[in-house]
């Protein structure tokens, strides 16, 4: 007997049902049992909750619910903030939509090539996500056909205004035609989103959940005090002395991520670095070494980490106070996830501490002081910072558009020519024309050669090690 809280009870098309049910997903989280409903019954949404709350899936399989695949044309669009987030939406809706053939998907963002989005374009898609810039751009190139769009959502709406695409966005959603669905989803609720609901939405239902604490993730935080030539002494202190198998360090600017790179590469930690100036091909690969556990410790600045998306995410580290206090509660929100619990760590030197009274003030309690021994600011150059990372990460050369999928690849690995065992593949990342997949170090390298030697689904492909 099923609940109204269980998906079971949403009447899902077979193939999306099974998909929920093959990934484990039982019970709602309040935001899509608040959001899904109203959205398969056609209403426009405002939907308000924390991030890690679910929110993707909430609005993800109404789309997928209401696509008309019997016509390759573009029934639905997503805008997101990011090229990042972009890409995670779209491995949301080919990972819930899997069971519904022929569904196309296409993400249009910058860092690829225009002319590979707007191949797909014209071969038919049912549903774009991007960037507003991006997609603004295929709008006045006419290479984005919206004039059958009768379903659109903004994802992050409040990051995507504090961005400044209020002026992309309202173009955008303006070229649309009028009888559509329009559902909005955001972390917050500023009068900037209230002022775009009340335009551009008719009698939205809305759901806000940010304010329920029992919604709230399982979060410990605390501040360290410390001087400025101090800070990374303290890092290093901080990630040596807090076991963690993924960390997550934000910079206010981009000089000081690649300056903390260097600094955590030399005391040995396995760490990299995520900023603007990276190629979308760079990108890609230090996002799925992070996520799949290659490496360590990430350090970026918040537009460069929009869209890192992990379920179990130990630590955050504040090394600079950002000066928003919401910007603080969207960092230390990408802990503490699926029912984990997270620890944030925020530096502090005497110039934030007016900072710090703010965010104490927005979040309403104050946060806890750690304290260490001065004396040991610092492991000796000698000892390492972390042990390494469990995990390497292959690169084979197809993807998305070669057929591939992670059931493949896995098969591949532990088949009689593989020979490794389930546990020792770990995460597997297909994109449209390669793939990345984690690998225990201490088969990677069996892993490699029997994946070069070998064929998938009758093709080779070419795979490398990545360091």
């Amino acid at each position: 007997m099923s609940s109204d809280t269980d998906f079971a009870s949403l009447a899902l098309l077979p193939p999306l049902a099974e998909a929920v049910k093959e990934l484990g997903f039982v019970a709602m989280t309040p935001i899509q049992a608040g959001c899904i409903p109203p959205l398969l019954a056609g209403k426009d949404v405002v939907g308000e909750s924390q991030t890690g709350s679910g929110k993707t899936a909430a609005f993800v399989l109404p789309l997928l619910q209401h696509a008309v695949l019997d016509a390759r044309e573009l029934g639905a669009l997503i805008l997101c903030p990011t090229r990042e987030l972009s890409a995670q939406v779209a491995r949301e809706l080919r990972k819930l939509g899997r069971g519904l053939k022929g569904l196309g998907v296409v993400v249009l963002s910058g860092g690829q090539p225009l002319r590979d989005q707007t191949a797909a374009l014209t071969k038919g898609v049912h549903i774009a996500v991007g960037t507003p810039g991006r997609v603004l751009d295929h709008l006045q190139r006419r290479t984005l056909k919206v004039h059958r769009v009768t379903r659109v959502v903004l994802d992050e709406a409040d990051r995507m205004l504090e961005m400044g695409f209020l002026e992309d966005v309202a173009k955008i959603l303006k070229s649309l035609p009028p009888e559509r669905q329009t559902a909005f989803f955001s972390a917050t609720f500023p009068e900037s989103i209230a002022a775009l609901s009340e335009r551009f939405q008719k009698d939205p239902v809305r759901v806000s959940i940010a304010g329920d604490s029992a919604e709230k993730p399982d979060i410990r935080q605390w501040v360290v005090h410390t001087t400025e030539d101090q800070k990374r002494q303290t890092l290093r202190w901080l990630l040596q002395t807090h076991p963690h198998e993924s960390a997550l360090v934000f910079t206010n600017l981009k000089a000081t991520v690649a300056e903390l790179e260097q600094t955590l590469a030399a005391a040995g930690s396995s760490v990299a670095s995520l900023h603007g100036d990276l190629e979308q091909f760079d990108r890609d690969r230090v996002l799925a070494k992070f996520r799949n556990g290659s490496t360590r410790v990430l350090i970026a600045t918040d537009v460069a980490a929009r869209g890192i998306d992990l379920d179990r995410l130990d630590l955050v580290v504040n090394f600079d106070l950002p000066r928003q206090a919401e910007t603080y509660v969207h960092r230390i929100g990408r802990t503490g996830r699926a029912g984990n619990t997270g620890l944030a760590i925020a530096l502090c030197t005497p110039k934030d501490q007016h900072v710090l009274e703010s965010i104490e003030q927005y979040t309403g309690a104050p946060i806890s002081p750690l304290k260490r021994n001065t004396a040991a600011a610092a492991p000796a150059p000698a000892q390492p910072l972390a042990r390494d990372a469990k995990m390497d990460t292959l690169r084979l050369s197809g993807g998305r558009k070669d057929k591939l999928r992670p059931g493949d690849i896995l098969g591949a690995l532990t088949g009689e020519s593989g020979g490794l065992q389930g546990e020792q593949v770990g995460h597997i990342e297909i994109h449209d024309r390669f793939a990345y997949v984690a690998v225990e170090k201490s088969v990677s390298r069996r892993a490699l050669d029997s994946l070069t030697q070998g064929r998938i689904k009758g093709k080779r492909f070419r795979v490398e090690l990545l360091k």
